[in-house]
């Protein structure tokens, strides 16, 4: 082996054509919508060839559950405060940024979206969800081996993220630091 070739790096070219084709995807859906663009569409944006994006994730509807699945859990990490309440709003605080940051539109659609499309969309749904519960349940358990009453994930789910998934997805006033607090507060 060449010195300079050196061993195959994490985040190396794979790395980068999935963070690359991910973008792609997030760009196309926030400018055209959902079902408005093709495998060829996706490569051309992200600069790589259509045979890159079928031999990793098969079709187009693996590829915009993959990306709804990395992209929206992966950016709102659990927060360890040493505090239910400081998690929660940390949390709260963390995907309030994510939703109405530059993605989080196009991501939030995507999910609806996929959701509405046949079998494989409920499952990209329902692992999506499944994937957010156990990040909840892991911050919620914790918070009851502190001694602290937590609600269950799914209160967290209707009383914390719901209103703020709303309010992106319709354009209803902004999500204030104030407000994401207040829903927490209201939760516990």
């Amino acid at each position: 082996m060449d010195e300079r070739q050196g061993a195959r790096r994490p985040g190396g070219r794979g790395a980068r054509v999935a963070a690359a084709v991910h973008q792609a995807v997030t760009d196309l859906i926030g400018e055209r919508g959902y079902g408005t663009f093709s495998v060829g569409d996706v490569a051309a944006r992200a600069g790589v060839a259509d045979s890159s994006i079928y031999r990793r994730w098969g079709n187009l509807e693996n590829l915009l559950s993959d990306v709804a699945l990395t992209r929206l859990n992966a950016r709102s990490p659990m927060p360890d405060t040493g505090s239910l309440v400081g998690d929660l709003r940390a949390f709260a605080a963390n995907v309030a940024r994510e939703i109405t940051g530059p993605d989080g539109l196009a991501l939030l659609r995507l999910a609806v979206a996929l959701s509405s499309n046949g079998p494989q969309g409920l499952r990209a749904r329902d692992d999506l969800l499944a994937e957010r519960a156990r990040q909840l349940r892991s911050m919620l358990d914790r918070a009851r081996e502190r001694g602290e009453d937590a609600p269950d994930a799914l209160d967290v789910l209707d009383h914390v993220l719901a209103p703020m998934y709303i309010r992106v997805l319709f354009g209803v006033e902004p999500l204030t630091p104030d407000y994401v607090d207040g829903l927490v507060d209201r939760l516990l």
